[in-house]
């Protein structure tokens, strides 16, 4: 029996997930699009406020992170998206590929949004990492045919304030505006 991509980190965030109080309908805009600038806004103080305690759960630190992210993103999909994820390690494949239909009476047959989402642990300095995050978002962005891009960068160092890990910005590459934020 195959078991689905899927069902690895739902079930290593099972926990996170039911932990998390959800309000619908915040998240989607009048056209019916996700708002991402909200959702990852949120997930940003979500993460500041739990990360330390619900990343030392996790077995596998360096998976941390994206685990949490793929729990919080879940409960919102969970209402009418879907989530795909990469684990092509060295094959420039991005982390999240999030599809979210814009008509419900077509569901996935009709118009799509199509967001990437490229998550990067902070291992090397900010530029560095940023440097690699960008070529590898603006590559996806391409393949995915879309141009809805956001990189994180998560920054695990320890003594660094949160007030210097949190920003958002947007960063021009590849001919695509790509929203990075720092977390």
């Amino acid at each position: 029996m195959k078991i689905s991509t899927v069902v690895i980190p739902r079930e290593l965030s099972w926990d996170i997930q039911a932990g998390m109080s959800q309000r619908t309908q915040w998240y989607v805009q009048p056209d019916g699009s996700l708002d991402m600038m909200k959702l990852l806004s949120a997930f940003q103080q979500f993460f500041r406020e739990h990360a330390e305690h619900w990343i030392e759960r996790f077995q596998y630190r360096e998976a941390g992170p994206q685990l949490l992210l793929q729990a919080f993103l879940q409960r919102i999909v969970n209402g009418g998206g879907r989530i795909d994820r990469e684990y092509g390690l060295g094959r420039r494949r991005t982390d999240l590929l999030l599809h979210w239909p814009l008509d419900e009476t077509q569901g996935f047959l009709g118009p799509m949004q199509r967001v990437v989402l490229e998550l990067k642990l902070l291992h090397k300095s900010l530029d560095a990492t940023l440097h690699e995050g960008l070529e590898q978002t603006a590559d996806y962005l391409d393949r995915a045919g879309t141009a809805d891009g956001h990189l994180l960068i998560f920054d695990r160092r320890p003594g660094i304030a949160w007030e210097e890990k949190i920003f958002q910005r947007i960063e021009p590459h590849g001919g695509y505006q790509i929203q990075v934020w720092g977390t």
